[in-house]
């Protein structure tokens, strides 16, 4: 008998993954780093069955690894663990490994009959959850900006890029959007998409950005926006394993180099209701009046969200000009120097970009927070000024950004109150006390 909750998925995968030995269990903690258990193959029917056992603690680790104290969920509670089940359909195999394995995504249960409200993947379900009360659809796609750099740190232990495959030589020169780098790099992207056909993850676009050794990954939107978010992360897993096999570094952290560009998480939205039809369809020429309300309420929850958008100290050194990061909420038609980009498309399929996020931060919280912000503009309406026309740099104002501002920020904000729950904020109010007390020599970890 095929175990509880297993999907038809789940079982033909297991039969594709022939002398499959161990399964990854994976749990994504708050920052996004993944947490979890490796169990071996017969080990897995009762693991659908009963689940396995986790420390609720994990969910509230800092990006460090340890586990915050203030957020009540370690030593006062006895470090009390919770019964994690597999997500039906996620069960992947795994095939950048020696031997056989397989992966599979787990969500943690609050000990009373629910789940845990405070794993980042419920809290996106709750948010796409009143768009389906109205009968709205989000459909959404997350574009993830990243480095390969050397496996090996410099003396004083910062990141170094890496040395180029075909070349022989240290990256040093920016080449947007080269073929050349495609080209010499071929290895780890073909490895990439290998790795993203056996897993099912709907990649479909690689470019070299806007420094060395940059690249970036598209995911083909969904209409499932959870499921969005499950590409994000396996991808993430992916694209890290796969370069560490190469004897490289795949790095998520907003700026790991002072005098490059950052990376960033970009998430495409549009929303479809019940008919199916997109409610943003419209030409710049004469924007619609949806359009125009989703993008206002983006504006008045960014301040809120920041904290989601920008969880670290390193996150805010991303924010500089002239390096086509949003340096404000302006908004604009094909037009890459503001936050809420409407890119280039025919009028059925307009959608917002929303390009604050850093690519340090955690998918689902990301894309919570920008489901929350256009759903405030769609209920309550708003004005978001005119479209930028051009350079926005040279017609808007920086907004200055301190990290103990956001959190100060998010914890008084109406949209905390209204979209996360409690334990939302206790995990962020530890993160000021912790984390700001250990910043690291070398910023953040490159493990993000």
């Amino acid at each position: 008998m095929k175990p509880n909750e297993m999907t038809d998925e789940d079982d033909a995968t297991l039969d594709l993954i022939v002398g499959c030995e161990q399964i990854d269990l994976i749990l994504p903690d708050m920052n996004g780093l993944l947490r979890g258990k490796r169990v071996t193959r017969d080990a897995l029917d009762k693991v659908y069955q009963n689940g396995v056992c986790l420390p609720m603690s994990l969910i509230g680790t800092d990006v460090t690894g340890n586990t915050v104290e203030e957020t009540g969920l370690g030593y006062d509670i006895g470090d009390e663990d919770r019964i994690c089940r597999p997500i039906p359909g996620t069960l992947r195999p795994i095939p950048w490994q020696g031997k056989p394995m397989a992966q599979c995504l787990i969500q943690m249960e609050d000990g009373q009959g629910g789940l845990f409200e405070a794993n980042p993947r419920e809290v996106l379900k709750r948010v796409v959850e009143r768009y389906k009360a109205k009968g709205l659809t989000p459909v959404v796609a997350v574009e993830l900006e990243f480095y390969l750099l050397d496996a090996e740190l410099t003396i004083e232990g910062r990141p170094q890029t890496s040395i180029n495959p075909a070349t022989g030589r240290r990256n040093m020169t920016t080449q947007v959007y080269s073929m050349e780098d495609l080209n010499d790099y071929q290895g780890f992207t073909d490895a990439i998409n290998d790795a993203c056909r056996k897993q099912r993850i709907p990649a479909d676009t690689a470019v070299a950005e806007y420094a060395p050794g940059q690249f970036e990954i598209n995911l083909k939107h969904r209409t499932d926006a959870v499921q969005a978010c499950d590409d994000a992360v396996m991808l993430k897993r992916a694209i890290k394993a796969v370069a560490s096999k190469q004897s490289l570094l795949a790095s998520f952290m907003a700026k790991p180099f002072a005098d490059q560009a950052g990376s960033g998480t970009h998430i495409h939205v549009s929303v479809l209701d019940r008919d199916g039809q997109n409610i943003f369809a419209c030409t710049p020429e004469a924007p619609a009046a949806t359009l125009k309300h989703a993008v206002a309420g983006l504006q008045r929850t960014s301040t809120d969200c920041m904290l989601m958008f920008a969880p670290h100290a390193n996150s805010y050194r991303r924010f500089v000009l002239n390096a086509f990061v949003p340096l404000n909420d302006c908004w604009g038609f094909n037009n890459r120097t503001v936050a809420m980009r409407i890119p280039h498309s025919d009028p059925a399929n307009i959608r917002v970009e929303h390009r604050i996020a850093g690519a340090d931060a955690n998918p689902y919280l990301v894309t919570a927070a920008v489901l929350a912000g256009m759903l405030d503009g769609l209920e309550n309406g708003g004005d978001p000024g005119p479209a930028i026309v051009g350079n926005a740099y040279e017609q808007t104002e920086m907004r200055e950004l301190f990290w103990r501002d956001t959190l100060r920020d998010f914890m008084d904000s109406d949209i905390r109150r209204h979209h996360f729950r409690r334990e939302i904020p206790a995990r962020l109010r530890a993160a000021e006390a912790q984390g700001t007390a250990q910043l690291p020599a070398r910023s953040d970890d490159t493990r993000n």
